[in-house]
């Protein structure tokens, strides 16, 4: 069965409901961690977005890796590799449980996976017209292609590319 992409208007509770996975992580690898961030499109007030969590724990570095997943996978969690993207680890819940949906990723704090994330979630925060073309963008995204994320997350990527460009450079 084929999920809708559906884009919702900015949910303040998705503040507080990171927050409470961020405790259960923190309970998981917390003395392991260097911290555990709220990231994507559902950490910046007011942008719409698909009602999913992103969050990366921030480890010192890859050294600690293997004990991170150790403890993940003990924890219910399956390692899925990078995806594709250099220095960001994904992990997916084998089971169920009682938060809304998000998506979990390992990165070291100077990796690139992190540091794009980070840098384009707060380029977002403290530009209002990013947010906003960045937001009608991803509607009518999610309108054009509702059953097909590939299409959707490529068609987000020249726009993704060009906020970080335009991130690195105001930096």
């Amino acid at each position: 069965m084929l999920n809708k992409i559906i884009i919702e208007e900015y949910n303040p509770e998705w503040k507080s409901k990171f927050e409470e996975i961020k405790a259960m992580l923190f309970s998981i690898v917390g003395d392991l961690a260097i911290s555990i961030e709220h990231v994507g499109s559902t950490s910046v007030e007011g942008l719409s977005s698909k009602p999913i969590i992103d969050i990366d724990i921030v480890m010192k570095s890859y050294e600690i890796f293997p004990k991170v997943k150790d403890r993940l996978e003990n924890a219910g969690y399956k390692h899925e590799g990078n995806l594709g993207v250099e220095g960001r680890e994904a992990f997916k819940r084998v089971f169920q449980d009682c938060f809304m949906t998000y998506h979990l990723y390992v990165c070291p704090k100077d990796g690139k996976g992190y540091l794009e994330h980070i840098a384009f979630r707060d380029y977002l925060r403290a530009n209002e017209k990013a947010r906003k073309d960045y937001e009608k963008l991803k509607i009518y995204l999610a309108e054009k292609y509702p059953l097909d994320r590939e299409s959707y997350c490529i068609g987000k990527t020249e726009f993704v590319k060009a906020i970080l460009t335009k991130a690195v450079k105001e930096a």
